[in-house]
């Protein structure tokens, strides 16, 4: 049975999608050492929003054991070796090349650690034209298409938080698990790879798709969906946005008498399927703005309940910081508590532990220590 309470994971990581994943792992239980250089993580620097500290360190990093490591220094590479020696997984997202010139590229130490799980994660693989190029989310938002989808009809757009690089670490994450679910019958490690791009791509399937077989590249149409309608946000008549979800021609038929209030709309030969008000998405959303116009945000909420029709407000981060249903715990930083998302997942056999975020190199000496020989 896998558990990860007796789990080590080596990390050497910075940014975003490594400490994502690694952060996963912490999570679930296992022992994560996070090796930095001196001068720490560079998103360490990234602000100092929290009590002086990074808000995007503090998100990453909880529950982690920090050790600073120079890997060119041999004593230091080493201890490293000394170190994978007694690993379960081993993660890095160095630049191009960089972890093979040091001596840890993941062939040399899967031959030398045969149970040892490597995960490299990178901007665009090993191979290919772009394999030695750098690669940060926005680039790779911008790269994989989907910057070209995201935003008003008028501009392109970036997705608002880390896209690229929070698929990835949750794909790594998921890797990794199967990996060692693996290894639990053979006894055997292996080698993983990832890019951003490679994950953003596959997030791109159904555009892509719709490109591939009917070369119709799909439009920008800002809060509302592409390919189902009507499915976006309305403006109310006291100035509050209102957005709404149709999925199926049952909700339709609904919509149309319980809310707007005009039945005769479900014989309309322009909207009687999710392809035609796509296709007359101006005509149906001058129709509901009319009727939008003339009510409340409240008033539409209410017909919307009446009639079992998915909606949702169009929230601010001030509006998601006092959610009803936001979740969040206390943990400790460098600098004092902070209150955080909580995760996810919540399971009925396992109480999430409070962890603290780690100072530079806060357990050096430990750690150097306990693998001294």
């Amino acid at each position: 049975m896998l558990n990860l309470q007796n789990t080590l994971v080596v990390s050497l990581e910075h940014a975003v999608a490594a400490p994502y994943c690694s952060n996963r792992l912490a999570q679930a239980g296992a022992r994560v050492i996070k090796i930095e250089r001196a001068e720490g993580d560079f998103a360490r620097g990234y602000d100092s929003t929290v009590h002086g500290e990074s808000a995007y360190f503090i998100w990453l990093n909880q529950g982690k054991e920090s050790l600073v490591l120079n890997i060119k220094d041999s004593k230091d590479a080493m201890l490293l070796h000394r170190i994978l020696a007694s690993a379960d997984v081993f993660i890095q997202n160095l630049a191009p090349g960089a972890i093979a010139r040091a001596g840890f590229g993941s062939d040399e130490l899967a031959k030398l650690y045969p149970r040892l799980i490597c995960c490299d994660i990178s901007g665009y693989g090993d191979s290919g034209e772009y394999r030695g190029m750098k690669a940060y989310d926005l680039l790779v938002q911008c790269e994989s298409g989907m910057a070209s989808i995201t935003g008003t009809p008028d501009a392109p757009g970036r997705v608002g938080v880390s896209a690229c690089d929070i698929n990835c670490g949750q794909q790594a994450y998921s890797a990794i698990l199967e990996a060692l679910i693996e290894r639990e019958h053979s006894n055997k490690g292996c080698i993983i790879k990832l890019s951003l791009f490679d994950s953003m791509a596959e997030w791109m399937a159904v555009p892509l798709l719709h490109y591939d077989y009917t070369g119709i590249i799909q439009k920008r149409v800002g809060i509302s969906h592409a390919t189902i309608s009507p499915y976006g946000a309305y403006t109310c008549g006291d100035g509050a946005v209102i957005v709404i979800a149709i999925q199926n021609e049952r909700e339709w038929l609904t919509f149309c008498s319980d809310v707007l209030g005009d039945p005769s709309l479900q014989k309309n030969p322009k909207l009687q399927s999710n392809q035609l008000r796509v296709a007359n998405r101006s005509y149906m959303d001058q129709l509901i703005n009319q009727v939008f116009s003339g009510l409340s945000q409240s008033q539409v909420i209410e017909r919307l309940q009446q009639g079992k029709i998915a909606y949702g407000k169009l929230n601010d981060i001030s509006g998601l910081s006092n959610h009803p249903q936001l979740r969040r715990i206390s943990i400790d930083t460098p600098s004092g508590k902070a209150d955080v998302v909580a995760p996810a997942a919540i399971h009925s056999n396992k109480k999430h532990v409070l962890q603290k975020v780690p100072a530079l190199g806060e357990h050096s000496d430990l750690i150097r220590r306990q693998f001294s020989k």
